[in-house]
């Protein structure tokens, strides 16, 4: 006898655009990251005109940085622009976000310091590794980069990981058990941004199947996520 039961059908969530947050409010602090935060707080008492954010993809790099471009009134410089971007810059304090994602260009990042300095204002560069693993030739501007003080961001501890996926679960008004937030952290990469595609591929997951997050879904997704599904049919 044939089998004519139907599956229920899924409900197809609308993309409602849930963007990061990326005000000082929204941010987690824990011992990974306090010492980049307690500098941003602290602008404009800097130790040095020119600060340098390094830490690993997914530290966090950028949401400090557009926390101090928003606080410091920054102007965003292009690093592959960078002297088209000084013409207007006048006194106004400049950020670079990922520095050294490919060849710096040392000509324009030793005048666009320089400005910098003259202006009496202040330059903020975030960047993957340490000005002295950016192969810089210029001795100029290597000499700059030495003078800069350099901030290292870690990859997210326990803390910081269960904060972030807790506040990215509340952002899109999604309540999750403690325990399925615990499970997530000791599964997933340590990345903020593993972090956010994990929750959106729950919460998409969750909308179709009209069910809540649970442990078995949680652990549904981050092993297709291993497996390298790119994304589930719908």
């Amino acid at each position: 006898m044939p089998d004519n039961k139907i599956d229920p059908p899924r409900q197809l969530p609308l993309d409602l655009g849930h963007g990061t947050g990326y005000s000082r409010d929204e941010l987690v602090v824990s011992g990974t990251n306090s010492q980049a935060v307690a500098l941003v707080d602290r602008w404009p008492d800097w130790p040095s005109p020119v600060v340098v954010l390094a830490g690993p993809a997914g530290s966090g790099k950028t949401h400090l940085a557009s926390i101090w471009r928003a606080r410091a009134g920054a102007v965003t410089v292009d690093v592959r622009r960078i002297g088209d971007c000084m013409a207007g810059l006048g006194a106004r304090p400049a950020l670079i976000d990922d520095v050294d994602a490919g060849a710096v260009d040392e000509e324009g990042l030793f005048h666009l310091i320089n400005a910098v300095r003259g202006a009496g204002s202040t330059l903020l560069l975030t960047a993957r590794r340490f000005p002295s693993a950016w192969g810089v030739r210029l001795p100029d501007l290597a000499s700059r980069l030495k003078a800069a003080a350099t901030v290292e961001i870690h990859e997210p501890d326990d803390l910081l990981l269960a904060g972030v996926i807790t506040k990215l679960f509340a952002d899109r008004q999604v309540e999750v058990e403690p325990h399925v937030v615990q499970y997530l952290v000791r599964r997933i990469e340590r990345s903020l941004g593993t972090a956010m595609r994990v929750v959106e591929r729950l919460d998409r997951t969750a909308l179709e199947r009209k069910t809540p997050i649970t442990r078995a879904l949680a652990a549904e997704t981050v092993s297709a996520m291993d497996e390298g599904q790119g994304e589930f049919e719908i």
